[in-house]
């Protein structure tokens, strides 16, 4: 029997994920959204594709969760899309209620699913998803925040960029909040296995991070009405790949933390080994006093946009 992954919002996020997923042929796909017609359309379309890109799966389009039942892997991506001016912090009241409302829904109709949370503040409402999820027998490995492989990926490009040479050579490891809160680690950022200081000035690699952190800021300048899809969608299906065909992935990805690198109780974009279980395990790497120093400064304004939770959800 084939895989099942439902893709909650038939945004340009979501539908982009969809079409990845059904290219890379994991899974069959559901498409659920509140709006009439833009799912069954959407998944339609994709659908009619089959023929023509050799694609063979199943794809749904759907207003009901009865149809998203049993999914092997939930993809969070509804929500309220970030406007210029907006931080991610202003998101948070909008999309928890719709958060909230969703992962109810979830852990009803796919009991066993695994869930990634996508929608902005992605560490805060993979936090919510997570404690709403728990008070249905979820574990904490089967809830788990996308972030830090689209913050890599961003920052692995402009490396690339820089250095003159292929994005495959680049291999990078951050840790941190999302976006604005990342934590870069220049220490495990090679080209080839050749330390990235080789090719990239000290100074020039700190413009870098900058650059990365504000890398969906500066998508959204360029846009005006809308936010980065293609790129957050790709680092997602590589989390569902990695799932459904169990390959141990040590990727960055946000995980419930309970102790780990000296914090507790938060969604912190970490190292992990991403696998058929989840989040199977969290890898401590070794930190400088420097690197400690800004995780420790990511957490807070992590725990600084969980406190910006509606006063109902505080007590999950």
């Amino acid at each position: 029997m084939r895989k099942k992954v439902t893709v909650i919002g038939a945004g340009f996020v979501g539908s982009t994920c969809a079409h990845w997923i059904a290219s890379k042929e994991l899974a069959d796909v559901v498409l659920l959204d509140i709006a009439e017609g833009i799912p069954q359309g959407k998944g339609l379309d994709l659908l009619e594709a089959g023929p023509i890109e050799g694609f063979d799966l199943s794809i749904t389009g759907t207003n009901s969760y009865e149809e998203t039942s049993n999914s092997d892997v939930v993809i969070l991506t509804s929500g309220a899309p970030r406007k210029p001016g907006m931080t991610r912090e202003d998101l948070v009241a909008i999309n928890a209620e719709i958060t909230a409302g969703n992962i109810e829904k979830v852990a009803a109709t796919s009991p066993n699913a695994i869930i990634i949370i996508v929608n902005n503040p992605m560490d805060t409402m993979a936090y919510l998803a997570y404690k709403v999820a728990a008070k249905a027998g979820f574990p904490k490995n089967r809830v788990i925040g996308q972030g830090g492989i689209l913050d890599a990926g961003r920052y692995r490009t402009f490396i690339a960029l820089e250095a003159g040479v292929s994005v495959e050579d680049v291999q990078a490891m951050l840790m941190g909040g999302h976006g604005d809160e990342m934590v870069p680690l220049p220490r495990y950022t090679t080209i080839s296995g050749i330390p990235v200081t080789e090719f990239i000035t000290e100074d020039r690699l700190n413009e870098i991070v900058e650059r990365t952190k504000k890398g969906g800021g500066e998508i959204v300048a360029l846009l005006k009405t809308g936010s980065a899809y293609y790129a957050p969608a790709a680092a997602t299906v590589q989390m569902v790949e990695a799932i459904l065909k169990d390959k141990k992935r040590v990727l960055p990805c946000a995980a419930y933390l309970e102790g780990e690198y000296g914090l507790s109780d938060l969604y912190f974009g970490v190292p992990v080994l991403l696998g058929a279980g989840g989040v199977e395990k969290i890898i401590e790497l070794p930190l400088t006093d420097a690197e400690k120093e800004m995780a420790a400064r990511s957490a807070a304004l992590v725990k600084s946009s969980i406190a910006a939770l509606p006063e109902k959800y505080k007590d999950l």
